[in-house]
């Protein structure tokens, strides 16, 4: 049996834009996205802190610039510009590949800019669990 799991997150990044009539999407650039081992297309959770909102999307890796962070489509009305938010990317893995999954946690300033990246210790179970 494979369990979903946390794969890596980006904790506090700052919405740089909000674009209502634009196809639905988070679009994050590619500093970001990489740090974060986020691909174009990943689907993603992404939570705003200020409001609790919690929505799944897919991301649009922006080659231009590296610190974006766009709600794009209806996600525009619950994500506003200065909105702190946590973007989450889960995988599905195998009990043997649990024991070895070290999430990545990409912790970034007020202007997403990437302060540290965190490794976290595999989960605490074994692949008999």
């Amino acid at each position: 049996m494979q369990r979903q799991m946390l794969k890596s997150k980006i904790h506090r990044a700052v919405v740089t834009e909000a674009k209502l009539d634009y196809i639905g999407s988070l679009t994050l650039g590619h500093t970001l996205a990489e740090a974060a081992d986020i691909l174009d297309s990943e689907f993603v959770h992404i939570t705003n802190i200020n409001t609790g909102i919690h929505w799944v999307t897919y991301v649009i890796v922006d080659s231009d610039q590296g610190d974006t962070v766009c709600l794009n489509g209806t996600a525009a009305r619950n994500f506003h510009p200065g909105d702190p938010v946590i973007i989450m990317a889960y995988g599905y893995y195998t009990p043997e590949e649990i024991t070895h999954l070290r999430p990545r946690i990409v912790l970034v300033d007020n202007h997403n800019r990437i302060n540290q990246v965190i490794t976290k210790e595999p989960p605490r179970f074994t692949a008999s669990n």
